[in-house]
């Protein structure tokens, strides 16, 4: 299972500060730490900081993104959001697959999702000729779930049983097999692990077993009987840590208080949550049975944008998301343009034909 991690900021800042004082030390910062401060300072500090090495490597197991067609992201809306807030994730996810309307306004949404396709072509010489095709992201399905069924504490058995109860209602598909089912949950919804050690993760389902849910590492190594379906979790932050996962909106809950940056979309949590849906789906297309690209551990991996926390824009260091657009209106902070308008800030992905981690402003 794959896990997108809370920010701890306010401790790695202090330990740069340390190192300005003490001694010349280079300092090595854990790839999975999404450090928390907001824009606008001096990149002085980043000279102290030396990056860790980023490689993913494939592990020769099958992609979600190299099917001909579309990759189905159905949704299962767990607990009160309001029609604006459905609004923005869904214009989100269909702004992954605009075409020539997203060349007309670059940055864009599309153009952070096709980095995906460039795990393709370097995965090309250990996959079959027919599968190296480039999926299409695009919003499926969608399920309202407003009346709490399994109340407001959830396990994370509970997400599996959510997405098998949806496909056993017939709400989205049975047989879809380049999809991934995301559910969300609200702001007044408690998830084992939410804010702890979580903002969301990818796992699987194996809908043909006795067991509720199977570990991402087993997949793509199942038996013909069975069916391993991807899906994943996250949640709003907004009423529980939002200085853990809805950062840089959001002023963190350690070090300096300085103010936070303006959400594009008006919704600090939402607007989080679209942060934290990009990490998860990355990771879903591009590793989703932990035979995919990875480093580190298999059971804790570091992936398409895991591997590169707390980046958005040019100049970024720990706790400086990067030089980002502004809009001249409301003063939000943005990267990506998405459809009828929207503005979505997107974190850097892992780019195969580079070796580095890529931002859309470069």
């Amino acid at each position: 299972m794959a896990s997108l991690r809370p920010h701890p900021a306010a401790k790695l800042f202090y330990i740069v500060i340390m190192s300005m004082i003490v001694a010349n030390i280079s300092m090595s910062l854990s790839a999975t730490a999404h450090v928390i401060r907001p824009a606008g300072h001096s990149r002085k500090l980043g000279s102290l900081v030396e990056e860790p090495e980023v490689v993913l490597t494939y592990h020769n197991g099958p992609l979600l993104t190299n099917k001909p067609g579309s990759l189905n992201v159905h949704l299962i809306w767990y607990g009160k959001f309001s029609p604006a807030q459905r609004s923005i994730v869904g214009d989100f996810l269909q702004s992954l697959s605009l075409g020539a309307e997203a060349e007309a306004k670059k940055p864009s949404v599309s153009a952070w999702w096709n980095t995906t396709h460039n795990y393709n072509f370097k995965a090309k010489t250990k996959l079959p000729s027919s599968t190296t095709s480039n999926s299409i992201a695009m919003l499926g399905k969608q399920v309202v779930e407003k009346g709490y069924s399994l109340g407001k504490s959830l396990k994370r058995a509970d997400i599996a049983a959510l997405v098998k109860a949806a496909i056993n209602s017939g709400a989205v598909p049975l047989l879809d097999n380049n999809a991934v089912h995301l559910v969300l949950t609200s702001e007044d919804v408690t998830v084992e692990e939410f804010c702890m050690s979580s903002c969301g993760f990818h796992e699987s389902l194996n809908l043909f077993s006795d067991q509720k849910s199977t570990k991402s590492r087993m997949m793509g190594k199942g038996k013909k009987h069975q069916q391993l379906l991807p899906y994943a979790w996250v949640g709003n932050s907004a009423n529980q840590c939002p200085g853990q996962c809805a950062w840089p909106f959001h002023q963190p809950i350690y070090g300096p208080q300085t103010p936070p940056l303006v959400a594009p979309n008006g919704d600090m949590g939402i607007d989080g949550m679209i942060i934290n849906i990009a990490t998860v789906l990355a990771g879903a297309a591009t590793n989703p049975f932990n035979t995919g690209y990875f480093q580190g551990d298999a059971l804790a991996p570091l992936e398409a944008v895991s591997a590169c926390p707390g980046i958005y824009g040019r100049g970024a260091y720990p706790g400086f998301p990067g030089e980002l657009l502004v809009d001249e209106t409301t003063g939000a902070s943005y990267n990506a343009n998405g459809l009828d308008g929207r503005k979505f800030l997107l974190p850097a992905m892992w780019d195969p034909a580079t070796s580095s981690c890529k931002t859309l402003l470069v």
